[in-house]
């Protein structure tokens, strides 16, 4: 009898795979294998029923291509403008994303899925809207012909000779909710070709001639009706598992071989590679381990793993399960992948006499299955093998001890029921040793359960049944009791045994899942290459038997290995191999085998990353397929790790150089013009007194005030320069005193007295103003700068306003804001903040002279005094720079003695 019920994880994952799908739109594809094969016809005559439906549908691009009988069916249909895009002279016809998501139909028809969108587009590829249309709930008609996909571009390319540029990945076919093939034989496409159905005359010529000749059509026209009968089987297997459909339906061939541990495993392997590749099937080879099969001789397993790797090499599913029945499992697996055919190899004869090998048990199972069973050709390896495990598990001190347990709590439930026999039924005392059977099975196995079980009823025997302290049996029904106890114990004993080794497996299992979940978690929170060897090394070593290095490449994507790794036994050759090809060596492997590490490369998307090499600790590296499959998991998780870690280094480096350049060009600019501009007027000016002296005390005075202005120019912009160096080494250090903010903005004033003579300055302090800690230079080139900022971007007779209150933060903490306001052309919108970086100016080409420092040193200094400093448009007009400085308390004054 066989539990049709659902796996519940495998009916959870459905159910939210479902609630998933309600969501989104659904995406039907009109799959053809070339042009002309009438792919947009099915889709708009779909259209059009659906329509008379009363579904709501528009057309958001259909390519007719001349064809009348295509464009007949587009009339009553909906159809959505065209989005327009200017491109190099040329006006091109887009499908207009966002029209379609504001007008958001039902159903929308959009045509060659495999389409380039033009330059501008928000999406490079029209599959790319299509996605987006899904995602908002619209479905979507859509069409491809099988050279658009990108797993057989290459296969078409050699069949035609034609590359194929434009293509599809294939997870977009793969999801699709429905495939519709819409197929034409060779000559019916070949005579619509002759005919002008589907290109023009002299079009159509030429496609006869190149691409559409008869051997290229039905080699396409195979291609996708295979790739159809993929998705196909796939959508059977899917709808097999979530009815719990147990019967085998053989819609294809399929083929399964099950390896054991006979030592036949490579010769089974051989056959069936051999005969998937005869049947043109796919084929999954799988390896059950059983609790008897946790005790073979590590030789047996090491060649039980090289059949696996040798499945896989082949082109098999591997899989490693487990359970307390080999055939039950194997049996569950095979109504689970809808398997048609299984391999297996014949046993020599019955290790049991009373139980049936493998592959009976099995064929009793499924007896739908085609079963093969191959003979044997080294008849003398297996028993010799098993002869040295049974050796080997007789001598185990592990084993002994078990046994001695099992026997201690038989004793220890004979002493203890000793002195209640004269008190407790001899039912009662058999359900004692039931008890000490069920504690052996559940902590120490199935054999401990089993010696228990008869160990217990020869105690019981000789303890407790009359004629006791003796074997002889004076009543009869005693026999029964025996039976029935030694049944019950055997049962219950091997029932514990098997749970007992399920939950093993499955504690086994969640391990894994929790290593690689931590792991993960670790390393997507990894900034340096380091961290990423760190974290990789401490949770490989601890989930695998061996040693975990990871070798890098240098700059020259070379493997340089440290003399202390050298030491270890690592091969720079063997890993510079395993780089450079991407795929495994080493231990385990069909590439230099006879090392004794395993060396993975670390594929990320983009390229291999490096090499992760496992050593064993001592012995022979012999990982088991669990582990095989955990290394390699991890393998892809530290490779992406350290791509991540690569590109943010890139990105890092790349802002770097960036800003360096920005700021390199910027200091040019200041020096080939705002320095240069002064320096020449300066050195004008002082060949025109040298040269020809002026004649009048007037025009003396004039060239002297210029003169003054240039060098005070230049003064300036050098001083900028020196004092944002030295902000940003941090070589200013602050002299804060308590004092009246007004006397800095007088002297800052003054300063620049001769810039502000066009201009009207109005300030208004409060009396009450607050004495504030500050260093008195600093903050006066803070005024100083921005008084200088206010003359330069405003036009003569703005007026300034200079104003401060005392106020409290956000947080409640008592500050003072001084402003600087004018009301001239304002703020750029939108870069407020961004006008106090280094080298930012209102305007990005501006006669204006200066370098942008001013700001930034402005922001610097109030920084460094704790405050803030922002800047905005005011609403009348003009722009307006607020520093907050933190109010403090200030020291009691006190008043002077008069003289």
């Amino acid at each position: 009898m066989t539990d049709d019920r659902p796996d519940p994880d495998e009916l959870l994952a459905s159910i939210e795979a479902e609630a998933q799908k309600a969501r989104r739109g659904k995406l039907r594809i009109f799959f053809g294998a070339s042009p002309g094969v009438g792919k947009t016809y099915a889709m708009l005559t779909a259209a059009q029923q659906l329509q008379a439906q009363g579904v709501d549908l528009v057309v958001g691009v259909v390519e007719t291509h001349g064809r009348e009988e295509t464009a007949r069916l587009m009339q009553g249909l909906e159809v959505l403008p065209r989005r327009t895009i200017d491109y190099r002279g040329h006006t091109l016809n887009e499908f207009d994303l966002d029209a379609a998501l504001a007008r958001k139909p039902d159903l929308i028809l959009v045509d060659e899925l495999a389409h380039t969108n033009a330059p501008q587009s928000r999406h490079p590829k029209r599959w790319q809207d299509v996605h987006e249309l899904i995602e908002a709930g619209i479905d979507v008609f859509s069409t491809i012909n099988v050279q658009h996909l990108d797993s057989v571009s290459d296969v078409v390319a050699s069949i035609t000779g034609i590359r194929v540029f434009e293509t599809v990945p294939d997870h977009v076919f793969d999801d699709a909710d429905e495939i519709v093939l819409v197929d034409l034989t060779p000559e019916e496409l070949l005579q619509r070709m002759r005919e002008g159905k589907v290109y023009l005359p002299q079009q159509a010529e030429r496609a006869v001639q190149n691409f559409f000749r008869k051997g290229n059509l039905l080699a396409l026209r195979e291609l996708a009706l295979r790739r159809t009968a993929d998705r196909v089987d796939e959508d059977v297997r899917i709808y097999r598992r979530e009815r719990a459909v147990s019967r085998i339906w053989k819609t294809g061939d399929t083929l399964l071989v099950c390896i054991g541990a006979d030592g036949v495993g490579e010769r089974l392997i051989r056959t069936a590679a051999r005969m998937a590749t005869e049947l043109g099937a796919p084929w999954a080879a799988i390896y059950v381990e059983t609790p008897a099969l946790q005790r073979i001789d590590p030789a047996i397993r090491q060649r039980t793993l090289k059949a696996l790797n040798q499945a896989e090499s082949l082109g098999a599913r591997v899989a490693v399960l487990a359970g307390e029945d080999a055939a039950e499992v194997a049996a569950q697996y095979a109504r689970q992948e809808n398997i048609g055919r299984i391999v297996v190899g014949r046993r020599r004869t019955r290790r049991v006499l009373w139980r049936p090998g493998f592959g009976e048990r099995l064929a009793d199972k499924v007896p739908e299955i085609d079963l093969l069973q191959l003979g044997r050709d080294q008849p003398r390896e297996i028993p010799g093998a098993y002869a040295r495990d049974a050796v080997k598990t007789i001598a185990d001190p592990q084993v002994v001890k078990r046994y001695a347990v099992t026997a201690a709590a038989v004793v220890a439930v004979t002493v203890l029921a000793t002195p209640l026999r004269a008190r407790l039924d001899l039912a009662n005392i058999v359900m004692l040793f039931l008890l000490a059977v069920l504690f052996s099975g559940v902590k120490l196995g199935r054999g401990p359960a089993v010696f228990a079980a008869f160990l217990s009823v020869a105690f019981f025997d000789f303890f407790f049944v009359p004629p006791r302290l003796s074997f002889a049996v004076s009543d009869v029904q005693y026999l029964v009791t025996f039976s029935v106890m030694l049944a019950t114990g055997l049962i219950s004993g091997q029932l514990a045994a098997g749970l007992r080794f399920q939950a093993t497996v499955a504690e086994n299992r969640e391990g894994r899942a929790r290593a690689l979940y931590e792991m993960a978690r670790e390393l997507s929170a990894a900034l340096t290459t380091e961290q990423i060897i760190e974290i990789s090394k401490r949770y490989m070593e601890r989930a695998i038997e061996g040693e975990v290095t990871l070798l890098l490449p240098d700059r020259e994507d070379r493997i340089r290995l440290a003399p202390d790794l050298a030491a270890k036994g690592l091969d720079d050759g063997v890993a510079q191999w395993a780089l450079d090809h991407g795929e495994e060596a080493g231990a385990g492997t069909a590439t230099l085998p006879a090392n004794r590490a395993l060396y993975l490369p670390l594929r990320a998307p983009m390229r291999v990353r490096g090499v992760m090499a496992v050593s064993p600790r001592d012995g022979t590296l012999a990982p088991s397929p669990e582990q095989r499959q955990l290394v390699a998991t991890s393998a892809a998780l530290i490779a992406i790790a350290l791509e991540r870690v690569h590109y943010i280094e890139v990105a890092q480096h790349a802002l770097l150089q960036m800003e360096s350049e920005r700021m390199r060009n910027s200091l040019l600019a200041a020096l080939s013009h705002d320095l240069r501009t002064p320096l020449t007027a300066l050195v004008g000016l002082s060949d025109t007194l040298a040269i020809n002296p002026p004649r009048d005390l007037a025009e003396r005075s004039a060239i002297e005030g210029a003169i003054r202005e240039q060098a005070h120019r230049t003064s300036t912009l050098v001083e900028n320069l020196l004092d944002m160096a030295k902000l940003q080494a941090g070589g200013i250090k602050l002299r804060k005193q308590w004092q009246p903010v007004s006397e800095v903005i007088a002297s800052a004033l003054d300063s620049r007295a001769e810039l502000l003579r066009d201009h009207t300055v109005r300030i208004e302090l409060p009396e009450d103003l607050p004495f504030l800690e500050f260093d008195a230079v600093l903050l006066e080139r803070v005024f100083t700068n921005l008084f200088e900022n206010a003359a330069k971007y405003t036009p003569p007779g703005s007026q300034i306003l200079v104003r401060a209150f005392p106020t409290e933060d956000t947080d409640g903490h008592r500050v003072v804001e001084l402003s600087v306001a004018d009301n001239g052309p304002g703020v750029p919108p939108g870069r407020e903040a961004w006008l106090f970086e280094k080298f930012t100016r209102g305007t990005e080409e501006s006669s204006i002279a200066g370098v942008g420092l001013g700001l930034a040193i402005v922001r610097a200094i109030v920084e460094a005094h704790g405050g803030k400093v922002r800047a905005e448009n005011r609403p009348s007009g003009g722009a307006c720079f607020t520093l907050t400085l933190p109010a403090g308390d200030p020291p009691e004054l006190t008043e002077l003695p008069d003289a």
